[in-house]
């Protein structure tokens, strides 16, 4: 991951959130993952957007909200939360 979300590709914190949302993992199980790509030059927004697109927008979670929300209230929350993340990552980068 940290060859195609490299630092220098502007396209990086998009596909970090794209490659989390099939994961499933909790934020204390996620942190070192986060430190190696770190240490292997994925930068720190990306990083983040990554964490946060891997607990806040994963796969087994819709299954688990489709027992109780209609596909369309999903569909909005994950539409909103996604582009929360993606902006947060992208500020990141750029600040840092």
């Amino acid at each position: 991951m940290a060859q195609y979300a490299g630092a220098d590709k502007w396209y990086a914190v998009l596909f970090a959130v794209l490659i989390g949302i099939p994961l499933y993992s909790n934020t204390a199980g996620i942190v070192p993952l986060i430190g190696a790509l770190t240490e292997k030059g994925l930068a720190m927004g990306t990083a983040l957007a990554f964490m946060m697109a891997v607990t806040a927008l994963s796969l087994p979670e819709f299954m688990i909200l489709k027992r109780v929300m209609k596909i369309r209230l999903i569909l909005i929350f994950a539409g909103i939360v996604g582009a929360g993340i993606v902006f947060t990552g992208y500020l990141f980068n750029w600040i840092l």
